[in-house]
């Protein structure tokens, strides 16, 4: 069994949305990131989640061919198999199939999951499985499906854990049932899910799955191909600007701005009354206090960025729910952009103290 991709280490630049849906990506910009901002910021997460369950889907099919190969090795007595040299080759060929995210123009990838479609179709008609070499019987799936178990979770990426079949086995009827899922929750007109793709993907898929019977994950390459690239398009660079260049999310942002603008429109007022009034330097002195935060709040809003908790390394992933920034070089990013924003920050603050505190009263 494959394990879990890993977070890259010493990555001296920006993530890939291929990294980050790889897995290989720590916070402020891995999946669960990219995933709520998805979610809350572009409000296109079906998107996404259709892109997961394509990707858990040929993990179903690897999880079933690495069974059967090894039902075939452990169960098939030495003299049976020397009588099935094809399917045994075949098989073997099969062993050194890993698990990877990413777009499926890889070409390593590419030529992998052609490999295991070809199986998938040729063995299409076999009644051997898994499930069923190691003698126990084969269930009929139900008509309703788990959810997709969330990839929050540590054991997100198993799929035996999407397999309705005994003992946790993979049959080739679980296959079945996850590719009429995707294409009932995400493809067909008036899904519950659906998603917008070119009218020639949905003919071509809906021709292979419902006419053809095809359950291979080649079956959904050209959707997911076309939704990764929308991604890394569209969504992809917003979120690097909100994730690697701020650490505030929208609703934070504005909340700020409406008090920085309160907090300015006070500190002006205060200023010239005490002006106007020919009140003293020292009492003058309070107005730092509302242009200090007005300044800030303001500032914040601008470079989407809160300085004091980006160089304490913390970052929002929803309003108020801060998270420590581990990926090192955007935390050094938002170190600079931190410390540039209070650059500008005290500088902007003691002109206008200065301006306000200094100038001579005069009573009217």
């Amino acid at each position: 069994m494959a394990t879990s991709p890993q977070p890259t280490v010493g990555r001296d630049r920006l993530p890939t949305l291929f990294e980050v849906l790889s897995r290989r990506t720590t916070a402020p910009v891995d999946l669960f990131s990219f995933y709520i901002y998805m979610r809350d910021q572009q409000r296109s997460v079906d998107y996404l989640d259709f892109w997961l369950d394509v990707s858990q889907h040929m993990m179903l099919c690897r999880h079933y061919v690495r069974e059967l190969r090894r039902s075939v090795l452990i169960e098939t007595p030495e003299l049976e198999k020397a009588g099935s040299k094809r399917s045994s080759a075949v098989l073997e060929n099969l062993q050194d199939i890993r698990d990877a995210a990413g777009p499926s123009n890889y070409a390593e990838r590419r030529s992998q999951d052609a490999r295991l479609s070809a199986f998938l179709r040729s063995e299409s008609g076999s009644k051997h499985s898994p499930s069923n070499s190691q003698g126990s019987e084969t269930t009929t799936p139900g008509t309703e499906r788990p959810p997709r178990p969330s990839f929050m979770t540590q054991n997100s990426n198993s799929p035996a854990a999407m397999s309705n079949s005994p003992a946790h086995t993979v049959a080739r009827q679980d296959i079945r049932a996850s590719a009429e899922k995707i294409l009932y929750t995400y493809l067909l007109p008036g899904a519950e899910r659906e998603i917008v793709l070119p009218q020639s993907i949905l003919d071509d898929i809906v021709q292979a799955v419902e006419r053809q019977g095809r359950d291979d994950p080649e079956v959904f390459d050209p959707a997911k191909d076309y939704v990764f690239q929308a991604m890394e398009r569209d969504a992809f660079p917003g979120f690097l600007r909100a994730k690697a260049l701020g650490n505030i999310v929208p609703p934070s942002m504005m909340l700020r701005l409406i008090v920085g603008m309160l907090s300015m429109f006070g500190a002006f007022w205060t200023a010239f009354v005490l002006i106007f009034l020919n009140y003293s330097r020292a009492t003058r002195c309070w107005e730092i206090l509302p242009f200090t935060l007005g300044v800030y709040l303001l500032a914040s809003h601008q470079y989407m960025l809160d300085p004091i908790t980006a160089l304490a390394g913390f970052s929002e992933y929803t309003f108020f729910d801060w998270y420590r920034i581990r990926e090192p070089f955007v935390r050094r990013l938002l170190s600079k952009r931190a410390i540039m924003c209070l650059s500008w920050i005290v500088a902007i603050d003691a002109a206008l103290c200065a301006l306000f505190i200094f100038v001579p009263g005069k009573r009217l």
